[in-house]
């Protein structure tokens, strides 16, 4: 996705999504194939003993979901952007 001024924004995307669109959002971020990318997810969660699932629940919370404003913490802190 692209921002106003032409920059691109790290958002979960809504048309490829598995989970939580996470894979997808950055897949189109970097131009990269989007199986790609789950594979990597996988791979380094099976690899780190379950911490990639953890940065995976992460990433959902802190990247907005596309057409967003927030990200859900910043939903469930209150702190909304006004942008």
């Amino acid at each position: 996705m692209n921002g106003a001024n032409g920059t691109k924004i790290l958002v979960r995307s809504r048309k490829d999504r598995m989970v939580a669109g996470i894979c997808a959002g950055i897949a189109d971020y970097y131009g990269l194939d989007v199986t790609l990318v789950r594979v990597i997810v996988a791979v380094v969660s099976l690899i780190t003993g379950g911490t990639g699932v953890l940065a995976y629940l992460a990433a959902w919370m802190i990247i907005p979901g596309e057409g967003e404003k927030a990200s859900l913490a910043q939903d469930i802190l209150g702190k909304k952007q006004d942008a």
